[in-house]
């Protein structure tokens, strides 16, 4: 695993956060609404944005039905490098692609961050953006897989993959914009599904550095969720 330096570099980098989903598996409750010791999922990925020195700005992608219910969280929550609220599209790659075309184009990084991870930190977002500053063109946070993987058919075992080199990966991603625009641009031209903004860029062979992400930035999609993000919250990241 490729680890990156955790000194802060102050190379100034748009954000792009992601809170566009419908929330299925949360039993039809809006996850980024979904209040967390009294406050809403996306306040915490927002405060947390804004408190980093090297955001420079901040574009929301929402649900069109949503957007003045985050226009109002960002006022409420003083979000100040907030530039833009963007409607959402009807994948995630168009979501995503609305929100990276939307950046003022000031900045030469764009970090891209799901408003379903409340728990992220100034460090792991400095740390990705660190990477990438080093002459990279993308790099992604990331945990090593803990349990025992199983490759199955059928529900019939077939082998137990080895997790050595196994890891999960997390937001924000963070790449340089020429490079993510063109990499969303070819997935979406050729109709590739990706399940992460790094497979954009896997798929014109630019490497992806994995710098240290952690346990607790956790991504909220069912109700489960809520209690441990809710816990890690409380006990300020040491849950």
């Amino acid at each position: 695993m490729a680890l990156f330096s955790k000194n802060k570099h102050r190379t100034m980098c748009s954000a792009v956060i992601v809170a566009a989903g419908f929330s299925q598996r949360m039993g039809g409750e809006d996850k980024q609404f979904y209040p967390i010791n009294h406050k809403p999922v996306l306040a915490y990925s927002l405060e947390t944005f804004e408190n980093c020195a090297a955001i420079g700005e901040i574009v929301v992608v929402a649900r069109e039905d949503c957007l003045e219910r985050v226009e109002k969280i960002c006022a409420e929550y003083g979000i100040g490098k907030i530039t833009k609220i963007v409607t959402g599209g009807e994948a995630r790659i168009d979501s995503v692609m609305n929100g990276v075309f939307a950046v003022t184009g000031k900045h030469r990084l764009i970090a891209i961050h799901d408003g379903a991870r409340p728990c992220i930190t100034t460090e792991i977002i400095e740390t990705a953006i660190n990477a990438v500053a080093k002459s990279i063109h993308a790099a992604a946070p990331a945990v090593p897989v803990s349990s025992t993987i199983k490759k199955a058919n059928r529900g019939i075992v077939i082998e137990t993959v080895d997790r050595d080199n196994l890891f999960e990966i997390q937001t924000p991603q963070v790449f340089t914009a020429e490079i993510i625009k063109g990499a969303l641009t070819n997935a979406k031209n050729k109709a590739i599904v990706i399940t992460d903004d790094c497979m954009a860029v896997e798929q014109l062979g630019v490497p992806v550095w994995l710098t240290e992400g952690s346990r607790n930035n956790i991504k909220i999609t069912t109700r489960e969720d809520i209690i441990i993000a809710e816990a890690i919250l409380k006990s300020g990241g040491k849950a």
